[in-house]
Order: structure tokens, then C-alpha cells, then sequence
């Protein structure tokens, strides 16, 4: 299994951060890599966002433990399904990633595209990623909304019907030679959840790992149930 994270801010963490690719890197060594299952985190990129320099060249991880081979991944900055798209089948090739784990579209629905638009650009990146691989398979994070759907409410209407529209191309183009599946929302809290009302908290951290975690272990049998360590959360 060669695992691909693909996302925007909330997944590629600022510096100084845990990062919830560093939780599934913790879940998948103890329920899978450690029983003895062949696993490798692949990606063209391995840095976090540094705030100070205004781009994404930390390596200031929270735990130095992390090993240089899985902080690896494709996600940026501000960037979306839009900015995606035109990259996902290079990378699928280059790096022959079988099994990717999806959080975007909020920066799409909030900055660049509707939720038509948005789905649009879905589709491009999924066409993309299955030509580069066609035995592919993807689980896929509703959009989860931020601080500003509280006062914004056709953003939050957008966000709501993005997800009923995500959820049913996942269906429509699943196939069992290359299964798309949805990630279960998870129970978020912008308030305990995030620290800035739209980047993750280390419960944050927790929460969006556990919701990629179980749909691989239902869905495909990788890893088990998500127990996050006892560290403080």
C-alpha cells in the first residue's frame, strides 16, 4: 500500500505542528505497519507552511520522531481541488500511489470556485489520478466548514451542498476495481477543535485521522479502530 495525503492548509500544518498526517503515520505503525503489512507514505513534498517566511519550507515538526519518510505529501497552502487537479496524475505516476486520502475544498468554495465548479474540478482530478492508476482507490473528507460559515450563510450552504454532491459522485464513479469512498464527517468543534476556527487543534489532529482510519480498516481491512495516544488530548 503506498499512501498519498492530499490537502490544503489543514493538512500540510504550520510549523511547530503535530499535523494529522503525523496521527495516521502513528495509527498506521501501530495497527498495520507493525503486524507485519508492507506500507510506504509517498509524496513530492515533505515541508510544513512557515507563517514567518510566508511559505511552506519548515521542517519544524512537533515530534522530531517523525521520520523524514512519512512526512511526505501533496498538499499546499490555499490550495484546492482547483490547483490539484493539473497535478495529481504526474505525481500518482511518478510516486505510484495506490491508496489516497483526501481533505479539500474549502479554500475552493471559500476563494475560487461554487459548489458546481468545485465538483467540476473533482472530477478532472479523479479522471487523473485513475489514468496514472487505474487500480487506485481514494477515501475522501467531506469539507469540513470553518469560522466563517457562522456568519456566512450562502458559504455554509455551499459547503453543505458541495458535500451532498462529493458523497454522490463517490458513489456514481466508485468501482471495485477503483472504490472511492467518503470519509464520515467527523464530530468537529470549532472551538475545541481548531485554533484559529479553521486549522486543527491536536484534538482536531486526532479527529481528522480517526476519519480516514475508519473507513480503511472498514472499507479495506488496513490498520484497526483509531485510538489516539495518551498524549494530553
Amino acid at each position: 500500500m503506498r499512501v498519498l495525503f492530499v490537502g490544503d492548509s489543514m493538512t500540510i500544518g504550520g510549523a511547530g505542528e503535530h499535523t494529522w498526517r503525523h496521527r495516521m503515520w502513528r495509527h498506521l505503525e501501530r495497527t498495520y505497519g507493525r503486524l507485519g503489512e508492507a506500507y510506504e507514505i509517498v509524496g513530492p513534498r515533505d515541508t510544513l507552511y512557515d507563517a514567518a517566511a510566508g511559505t511552506p519550507v519548515s521542517h519544524d515538526y512537533a515530534d522530531p520522531r517523525f521520520p523524514a519518510s512519512a512526512r511526505r505529501h501533496l498538499a499546499g497552502w490555499g490550495e484546492g481541488w482547483l490547483h490539484m487537479a493539473p497535478l495529481i496524475g504526474d505525481v500518482v505516476r511518478e510516486h505510484r500511489a495506490d491508496t489516497l486520502l483526501v481533505s479539500l475544498g474549502l479554500i475552493d468554495l471559500g476563494f475560487y470556485t461554487g459548489a458546481d465548479g468545485t465538483l467540476e474540478n473533482v472530477h478532472r482530478f479523479l479522471a487523473a489520478a485513475r489514468r496514472a492508476e487505474p487500480r487506485l482507490r481514494a477515501v475522501l473528507l467531506p469539507v469540513i466548514p470553518n469560522v466563517r460559515a457562522r456568519h456566512d450563510a450562502f458559504f455554509a450552504a455551499e459547503c453543505e451542498r458541495f458535500n451532498e454532491l462529493l458523497a454522490k459522485a463517490a458513489a456514481e464513479l466508485s468501482t471495485p476495481a477503483s472504490p472511492l469512498l467518503p470519509a464520515p464527517p467527523p464530530d468537529w468543534d470549532l472551538d475545541r477543535d481548531t485554533h484559529d476556527g479553521t486549522h486543527p487543534t491536536a484534538s482536531g489532529e486526532h479527529r481528522l485521522a480517526a476519519a480516514f482510519a475508519a473507513v480503511l480498516h472498514r472499507a479495506w481491512g488496513v490498520g484497526g479502530p483509531y485510538a489516539a495516544p495518551d498524549d494530553g488530548v
